[in-house]
């Protein structure tokens, strides 16, 4: 998933208690239980930060959104009962992305989530001279764990690179997202250096991700690096990025970081459509709202947001590896 902050994906954390003063549209008159004050005030504190902060807040109307999210929690009396509330509330923002982890560590599904979906692929015979590297999934938050995964990538590159290649396949199919930052630190020496994407939030600063030296930055912070950084023996280099249905979040994010690359080419089918960020919203009883707050916009700023088709669309795991072969062939 695609995380916005310390998490993960992304750029910034962003806190707050929400809330609103709304009264409690659900009582006795109602036509069920009372809810609780303990439930109104956590249903109000999610609500608000959805209102403050959603991507699609200009577009909903938030009294209708209110009213619908009370009515599933009429006789809601403590925090765990407003959870299929707080469902709904999800699937009315219609962001697709966003999500609720409880403080047990139980997720709250949002039913406007994307359901991704690919064939099964498996690591490719290629050439002598191509170099093949592949970026898997990576979740978690440990400082040890996140220079592990992204030195594992590095490490498929030093041991794949030698002077006579053509050029690099970088595939990311499968990689159904987590943490993107090491995944942008382990494949930086065949990303190259400088801003490889931005965050385009629908008002306010957009936010720039770059690629420098072993170093994935959000803004100008360090989001997370390689242990010794490596430098190929051929720069800037011929690269295909594969692409499936279950690249998707954080997947996708390393797929936006090589659109508009020079020497650049995508092939296979279109990615999942998750291309968006999410900000990470700490609640009063140590939940986290992952709330999608930015669409991913590639190294100019064209906007994302939905599935990336790649240049050239070929079913099949066994074709689409020959067609990217052939192209950095020359082909």
């Amino acid at each position: 998933m695609t995380r916005l902050g310390a998490f993960i994906l992304i750029a910034f954390v962003a806190a707050g208690c929400g809330g609103s003063s709304s009264s409690n549209p659900s009582g006795p008159g109602s036509g069920g239980s009372e809810i609780s004050i303990v439930a109104t005030n956590y249903l109000n504190e999610v609500i608000g930060l959805m209102q403050t902060n959603s991507i699609n807040r200009a577009r909903i109307n938030w009294s209708d959104f209110r009213s619908q999210v009370f009515q599933r929690a009429q006789s809601a009396k403590t925090i765990a009962d407003t959870y299929p509330a707080i469902s709904v509330a999800l699937g009315l923002l219609d962001d697709h992305h966003s999500f609720l982890v409880t403080p047990t560590n139980a997720g709250v599904a949002n039913p406007s989530g994307r359901r991704c979906s690919a064939t099964s692929t498996s690591v490719p015979t290629v050439p002598a001279d191509v170099g093949y590297v592949k970026v898997t999934s990576f979740s978690g938050s440990d400082p040890a764990a996140i220079i592990a995964f992204a030195d594992s990538i590095q490490q498929q590159i030093r041991d794949a690179d030698r002077p006579s290649l053509v050029g690099w396949i970088v595939d990311v199919r499968g990689n159904g997202g987590g943490n993107m930052w090491p995944m942008v630190a382990g494949v930086g020496a065949v990303l190259g250096n400088g801003v490889a994407g931005h965050f385009i939030p629908p008002v306010g600063t957009i936010t720039p991700w770059s690629h420098q030296n072993g170093v994935a930055l959000s803004g100008g912070a360090a989001a997370a690096r390689v242990s010794t950084p490596y430098e190929l023996l051929q720069r800037d280099p011929r690269v295909a990025v594969l692409t499936d249905g279950l690249a998707a979040s954080s997947g996708e994010a390393v797929v936006v970081s090589f659109r508009r690359r020079p020497n650049t080419r995508s092939f296979g089918t279109a990615t999942c459509g998750l291309s968006t960020a999410n900000s990470t919203f700490p609640l009063s009883d140590r939940a986290m709202l992952f709330l999608t707050t930015a669409v991913m916009g590639d190294r100019t700023q064209a906007p994302y947001g939905d599935v990336i088709v790649p240049d050239e669309t070929i079913a099949g795991d066994a074709p689409v590896v020959e067609r990217a072969v052939a192209w950095l062939h020359g082909l």
